[in-house]
């Protein structure tokens, strides 16, 4: 069995110049690649030209006008890739200049399908290597990719920094959750990579073949696709599950690999060498102030082929820009991302987010799994929780109820309906989870 330990590691930055780089020399940075994307979209993007024409903007402007620059949003390359099927027309070059093709998740809406060239697809694998050395992975180090690989882009270039950054990279694709296992025994990866509740899945399937997680060799785990391993009771039970250090890492297909955690696991960095952030207030557009929750946009700076300029994410952040105590100047999402603009929820006249009832389920190590339904009666929102629980005999069941209700009320000032599942009846997810829905009103 490959030793395993949470030593300090040696080398914890891929660039260490860029990435401790004083801020005003990162904005010189950031300023001449972002007129040099402008240059390139006006010259040769029909999407960002009819944008910027419409903005009356004619020529780069500079970081210090960034805001002058329009936002753009996912409906918006939703309905330009309908107009101009298949790709859309947020591309600087030739179709036949570009040679990979990956899509969104679809979980809030139609898939977008993504063009890179060859060198943007560089650089994509490139920010995973500041993920890699934040999380203390190097040369030596197996890291196992739990993915299955698809047209989603996920763990694609995860998977290939790996091997970028010396490490031995093994593929979990096209396998079962069982077949994985069987794998990762006989491989001994140090290092698991998947999303958050994938993870807490699969620990879940090697406890049914008698395998306990924890002594199968790993030493760190990072997780994206969803804010689980940012929400404190999930990276705990990842981290006590597995006995890794569980490290988030925020991304986008059509962004590239945004954020990365450091030894201190505060949240992500902002890989600001390669993207502008921007903290706004959803409802007025304009920024907040540094610490506040606001909405996440960003500009990615190396993908010049198919661009994204002040795009909207959707996703809530509070962004600090003090030096971290690893030294690193990059801006911190502290806590990372805390939900999404687009789920809040509210119940009987309380604003809540998803992230923050996981947060409560998952301090429970009886609850397995969960799923949140909210109806509708006469205009009143009512949430009903369905969880499967492990080890809880029937008669148990009506006092655990209520002791989730009382942790929920005390936190939250929720009171929700509680309704216990079979086992092995709520759904389980390899990718993104959406674990709430909303069901109509009845008549």
């Amino acid at each position: 069995m490959t030793s395993k330990t949470n030593k300090k590691p040696q080398n914890i930055y891929h660039d260490r110049a860029l990435e401790t780089m004083p801020r005003k020399q990162l904005e010189k940075l950031q300023d001449q690649l972002l007129r040099k994307l402008q240059t390139v979209s006006l010259q040769s993007n029909p999407f960002y030209r009819a944008k910027f024409k419409a903005a009356g903007i004619r020529k780069p402007i500079p970081w210090s006008r960034l805001s002058d620059l329009p936002f753009t949003t996912k409906s918006e390359l939703m309905a330009d890739q309908l107009a101009h099927p298949p790709f859309g027309s947020d591309l600087a070059f030739p179709v036949a200049d570009y040679t990979r093709m990956h899509q969104t998740s679809g979980t809030t809406g139609a898939p977008v399908r993504w063009l890179d060239t060859a060198e943007s697809w560089s650089n994509f694998v490139e920010q995973w290597c500041f993920v890699y050395r934040g999380a203390g992975i190097t040369r030596g180090d197996r890291v196992f990719a739990a993915f299955s690989f698809g047209p989603f882009s996920g763990f694609w270039t995860g998977f290939e920094a790996s091997y970028r950054i010396g490490s031995l990279a093994i593929t979990g694709g096209g396998q079962t959750s069982e077949q994985r296992i069987a794998t990762m025994q006989a491989t001994q990866p140090t290092v698991l990579i998947c999303t958050p509740t994938y993870a807490l899945r699969l620990a879940e399937v090697a406890g049914t073949m008698g395998v306990d997680p924890a002594k199968l060799g790993l030493r760190a785990s990072i997780h994206a696709g969803e804010p689980g391993a940012g929400i404190p009771s999930t990276r705990r039970k990842i981290e006590q599950t597995w006995g890794v250090r569980a490290y988030d890492h925020c991304g986008m297909t059509e962004m590239g690999a945004v954020g990365f955690e450091c030894q201190h696991q505060l949240g992500p960095h902002v890989n600001e060498a390669h993207f502008i952030l921007e903290v706004i207030d959803p409802k007025t557009g304009k920024k907040v102030d540094e610490g506040e929750r606001g909405e996440v946009v960003l500009t990615n700076l190396r993908r010049a082929g198919s661009p994204l300029i002040r795009y909207r994410t959707g996703d809530l952040a509070e962004a600090t820009y003090t030096r971290c105590s690893c030294r690193r100047t990059f801006a911190l999402l502290r806590g990372g991302l805390l939900g999404r603009a687009d789920d809040m929820i509210t119940i009987r006249g309380i604003n809540v987010f998803p992230a923050a009832i996981e947060n409560i389920l998952r301090q429970f190590p009886e609850i397995v799994e969960f799923q949140g339904e909210v109806t509708r009666e006469r205009e009143m929102a009512e949430l009903i929780l369905h969880l499967e629980t492990d080890r809880l005999k029937d008669a148990q069941l009506p006092a655990f109820a209520e002791k989730v209700i009382s942790a929920l009320h005390v936190s939250l000032n929720l009171r929700p309906a509680v309704k216990f599942a079979a086992s092995g009846t709520l759904p389980r997810a390899e990718m993104k989870s959406r674990r709430f829905r909303v069901t109509p009103a009845k008549s």
